[in-house]
C-alpha cells in the first residue's frame, strides 16, 4: 500500500499505481495535513492583502484584486482559458501517472486545495477516467499550464475522457459515474496547473524504457562480439579499476557476465587480431557514459515527483511564497542529456550492425552465403542509418532556448515538455535499431556453428529463432523487423 504525501514515490513505484498493481490511498496524517493547509487559504482568501493567485489575477494580471465573490469563477476560467493545447492526444498511461504524481504533490499539504478535489482526482486514477490531454503547447515554466489544464477541465464537467479509443466528452461520462462537476475554490486552479507533471510523466516512462533498453544494448552487443569472434579482453576489470566511472565498471561486469562460458569466444584467444573496432571494443565506455546520464536523470526525476511544484507555496495564515517551484528547468536540461545519451546507444548499435556486414573473420559479405543473386542483410543497416540520423536531429536540446511568454512575466522557460516528448521518441527509434542488431547478430552466429555460445547469448539466440527463421535467400524482410521490434517493446529478451 502506497501512501500519498507520506511514502517516497520511485519510477516503478509509480509505474505498478497506474498498471494497478500497488494500491495507493490517503492516510488520516496526510488528510489532517491537507484540511489544515487549506483552512490557511480560506483566511487568506477573506482577507484584504493580496495574495497571488488567491484572490488576484494571473501572470502580468497579478496587480488586479479579486473579490471573495469572484474567486470560483476566477479559478474555473484559468483552467478554461489555459485549455489551449494542440496535436496528437498523448498516450492514455502519461496522463495517469500526471494524475498521479499531482495527487501525490498536493499530498504534501502546501497547495491549499481541498481534499474533495484531491478525492475526485483519485476517484480518476481508480476508474480509469482518463482525460484526453493535447501533446503540443507547454513551455515548461509556470508549470504545464496547457496539458494540466486539459488533464483537470473534466472536474468542472468541461473536457473529454477516453472510452476505449473513442473521445467522449467529460459531462456524460461524469453522468454515467453519478458524478457532479466541481466548483473550483481559491487558489485550486493554480493548484491543479501550476506544476511539472507533463514534463514529470514523460520522464518517468523515458526513464523505465531507457533502463531496459540500456540493458539490452549489453545484450545486443554480447551477441554481435560471439558473431565478429571478438575479444573479451577490453571487459576486465583491472582496466576498469583504473578509470573507476560507476557506469563504465557496471557494464564491463556486465559483457563479463554474457559472455561467460563461451566456448566460441574462447576458440580464438590466440588468434592473429590485435585488436576490435571500438563498436566493440569501446562499449563499456560508451555504453557505461549513457548508464551515467540514466543515473542522473533519474535520481533528479525522484527528487521532483516528491515535490510540491505548484504556485505560490503556502507557509502560514499569512504567507504563501509566490515563487518558481514550477519552472522545468531541473528535469528539462536532464532529460536532454539523457536524450543524448539514448541517442548514443544507436549510433554504437548501428556501427556493429555494419561491421558484421564487411565480410571479415569467417563471416560473409551481407551475412549471406549466396551474395550476388541475394543482397542478405545489405538494407536493413540503411534503416538503422536513417533512424541514428533522425536521432541527432531530435538531439537539439530545447532546454537551450527560451521564448518570452505573457507579457514578459514568464520571461525565461525551460521548454522541458518538449524535451520530454524528444527523449521517448528517440527512445523508440532506440529499440526498432536495436531489434535490428539483434537479428544481425543471430545471423552472424549461424555461421559460427558447430561452436557453442555462451548460455544467455544461447538463450536469446533461441528466442529470435522462435519469430525469425535464418536467412538463406531473399525475403521480405519487413515482417522479421517488425517481429523483432515487436519482441523488444515487449521486453521479451531475458537481459540481466
Amino acid at each position: 500500500m502506497f501512501k500519498y504525501g507520506i511514502d517516497q514515490l520511485s519510477v516503478d513505484k509509480v509505474m505498478a499505481i497506474a498498471k494497478g498493481e500497488l494500491k495507493a490511498s490517503l492516510t488520516e496524517k496526510t488528510i489532517s495535513k491537507v484540511k489544515e493547509c487549506r483552512r490557511k487559504v480560506e483566511v487568506m482568501a477573506n482577507g484584504f492583502d493580496a495574495i497571488y493567485g488567491v484572490n488576484t489575477g494571473f501572470g502580468p494580471l497579478c496587480d488586479v484584486q479579486i473579490t471573495p465573490d469572484e474567486t470560483s469563477k476566477l479559478q474555473e476560467n484559468l483552467l478554461i482559458t489555459h485549455a489551449v493545447g494542440v496535436g496528437n492526444p498523448i498516450d492514455k498511461e502519461l496522463s495517469k501517472i500526471m494524475m498521479i504524481t499531482k495527487v501525490h504533490a498536493l499530498c504534501q499539504g502546501f497547495s491549499g486545495v481541498r481534499l474533495e478535489l484531491i478525492e475526485r482526482i483519485i476517484y480518476f486514477i481508480e476508474n480509469n477516467l482518463l482525460p484526453v490531454v493535447p501533446e503540443q503547447g507547454s513551455v515548461g515554466a509556470s508549470g504545464d499550464l496547457a496539458p494540466l489544464s486539459h488533464l483537470f477541465l473534466p472536474i468542472l464537467g468541461e473536457g473529454e475522457f477516453w472510452n476505449g479509443d473513442k473521445i467522449v466528452d467529460a459531462k456524460s461520462v461524469l453522468a454515467d459515474h453519478n458524478l457532479t462537476p466541481l466548483k473550483l475554490e481559491a487558489k485550486e486552479g493554480l493548484g491543479l496547473i501550476n506544476g511539472t507533471q507533463f514534463i514529470l510523466a514523460h520522464t518517468i516512462v523515458g526513464l523505465k524504457k531507457m533502463d531496459y533498453l540500456l540493458d539490452l544494448a549489453d545484450l545486443a552487443g554480447a551477441m554481435s562480439l560471439e558473431g565478429y569472434k571478438g575479444s573479451e579482453s577490453p571487459f576486465k576489470a583491472e582496466l576498469h579499476s583504473i578509470r573507476p566511472f560507476k557506469g563504465t565498471q557496471h557494464v564491463a561486469e556486465r559483457m563479463r557476465m554474457l559472455v561467460a562460458g563461451s566456448e566460441n569466444i574462447a576458440s580464438h584467444l590466440t588468434c592473429e587480431r590485435v585488436q576490435d573496432p571500438y563498436s566493440l571494443r569501446c562499449i563499456p565506455q560508451v555504453h557505461g557514459a549513457s548508464r551515467n546520464a540514466y543515473y542522473h536523470l533519474e535520481e533528479l526525476a525522484t527528487v521532483e515527483m516528491n515535490s510540491v511544484t505548484d504556485n505560490p507555496i503556502i507557509l502560514s495564515e499569512t504567507e504563501a511564497i509566490s515563487g518558481g517551484n514550477f519552472h522545468g528547468q531541473p528535469l528539462a536540461m536532464a532529460i536532454d542529456y539523457g536524450a543524448l545519451a539514448s541517442s548514443e546507444l544507436g549510433n554504437i548499435s548501428d556501427r556493429r550492425c555494419y561491421l558484421l556486414l564487411e565480410g571479415k573473420y569467417g563471416l560473409p559479405r551481407l551475412l549471406t552465403a549466396s551474395g550476388g543473386l541475394n543482397s542478405g542483410f545489405m538494407i536493413p543497416q540503411y534503416t538503422t542509418a536513417a533512424l541514428v540520423t533522425e536521432n541527432k536531429s531530435l538531439c537539439f536540446p530545447p532546454s537551450a532556448d527560451s521564448v518570452p511568454t505573457s507579457l514578459g512575466q514568464e520571461d525565461h522557460v525551460s521548454m522541458g515538455s518538449i524535451s520530454g516528448r524528444k527523449f521517448n521518441q528517440i527512445l523508440g527509434n532506440i529499440e526498432k535499431i536495436l531489434a535490428i542488431e539483434l537479428m544481425y547478430a543471430a545471423q552472424a552466429l549461424e555461421f559460427r556453428r558447430p561452436s557453442k555460445f555462451s548460455p544467455i547469448v544461447e538463450d536469446t539466440f533461441a528466442v529470435i529463432r522462435k519469430k525469425v527463421d535464418k536467412l538463406e535467400d531473399d525475403r521480405v524482410l519487413r515482417y522479421d523487423i517488425n517481429n523483432m521490434v515487436e519482441m523488444v517493446k515487449n521486453q521479451v529478451f531475458r537481459v540481466k
